[in-house]
């Protein structure tokens, strides 16, 4: 298995992402989200068998989202793209920093940061900049 890890551009925290998600629920599957990328990964068995898409949310690795199907996507410009069907429910997790990339990369999952706890997952966080600071500083 494998994960994916990508930026959550437009988003300043969590929240934007879910409430972008649910703006645009009507669009996708029941119990789904979908987000286009440009590129297909190479390694799509390893995806599907249980990876994520891990969200870097303003320099944190913040949530993810279980990875259930790649589809091609056909935007009408001639340009093959991969539509990423992601479980619908976002997974907060510990928060680590992450340096800007462009694209999407691969997460190997003993890099992949732990879920926060559910009952965690709903208290108000910490601002990113200051989970970013913490994890340099090696506190969780």
């Amino acid at each position: 298995m494998i994960h994916l890890l990508k930026l959550c551009v437009g988003a300043d925290s969590v929240a934007d992402l879910t409430a972008w998600q649910a703006s645009q629920a009507h669009r996708w599957p029941a119990g789904r989200a979908i987000h286009v990328t440009r590129m297909w990964p190479k390694r799509e068995a390893e995806i599907l068998a249980g990876g994520s898409l891990y969200w870097v949310i303003r320099g944190v690795i913040l949530a993810r989202q279980r990875i259930l199907a790649l589809e091609p996507a056909d935007e009408g410009d001639g340009i093959a793209r991969c539509a990423l069907h992601l479980e619908a429910e976002v997974h907060r997790t510990e928060p680590v920093p992450r340096a800007p990339f462009q694209g999407w990369r691969y997460l190997d999952p003993a890099a992949a940061p732990r879920d926060l706890a559910p009952a965690g997952a709903t208290e108000d966080r910490l601002p990113p900049g200051l989970a970013a600071a913490l994890a340099e500083m090696g506190v969780r």
